[in-house]
């Protein structure tokens, strides 16, 4: 028996199949840059108010802070590749994709009210369904869901201190939003991006 050419196209099955390429993001951005400068102008305006032993108490401080947050930032970025490695493409494709339509505003809008945790269990999470086939407008109305509705916080903080009529209120009121800026998202990035996106409906 002959083998197969290894020029030959792989099998349509395991074309279908086959996970999308992230996105390359640059280990240093304009951000980052930016964010240096501030820095740089921050600690230099310390040092010449209150010497070197300002900034290294406050050196000192942040050193200590980071050491605390470090930890839950490392469970966020795990949670965030498990995730996207555990999540079917096909189906978040089809349920949260750029033709999902309304139904993916409004499914990326419930998810983000009942998401628990803060930052570095949403924005894991977030990125985790961008690369796994939720396209801008779902997502942003999960941050934003999240931001706005998210009951975790609600019931923690916002019940306990301004009242359950508020709470009640301000939710409803912001029920819509999410799906406002999903819509509004995804009809800007279509625009700014329409090759990306003409490339991802013919993939």
């Amino acid at each position: 028996m002959s083998e197969p050419s290894p020029n030959s196209p792989a099998p349509a099955e395991d074309a279908e199949f086959e996970p999308r390429p992230g996105r390359v993001r640059k280990p240093i951005g304009w951000s980052t840059i930016i964010i240096a400068a501030l820095v740089a102008v921050s600690a230099a305006l310390v040092w010449r108010r209150d010497g070197t032993d300002g900034v290294l108490d406050i050196l000192t401080h942040d050193l200590s802070l980071f050491g605390g947050i470090l930890p839950r930032v490392l469970a966020g970025c795990l949670l965030g590749a498990f995730i996207s490695e555990i999540l079917p493409h096909e189906k978040v494709s089809r349920s949260l994709g750029p033709k999902s339509g309304l139904k993916g505003l409004l499914i990326g809008t419930a998810f983000g009210a009942i998401l628990p945790g803060g930052p570095f269990t949403a924005y894991p999470v977030a990125s985790a369904l961008l690369a796994v086939g939720a396209d801008f407008g779902a997502t942003i109305a999960m941050v934003v869901s999240w931001t706005l509705i998210g009951y975790g916080r609600a019931v923690a903080w916002e019940i306990p201190i301004m009242g359950t009529d508020f709470t009640l209120w301000r939710i409803v009121i912001s029920l819509p939003l999410p799906v406002l800026a999903g819509a509004l998202g995804r009809f800007v990035y279509v625009r700014l991006y329409p090759k990306r996106d003409s490339d991802e409906d013919a993939a």
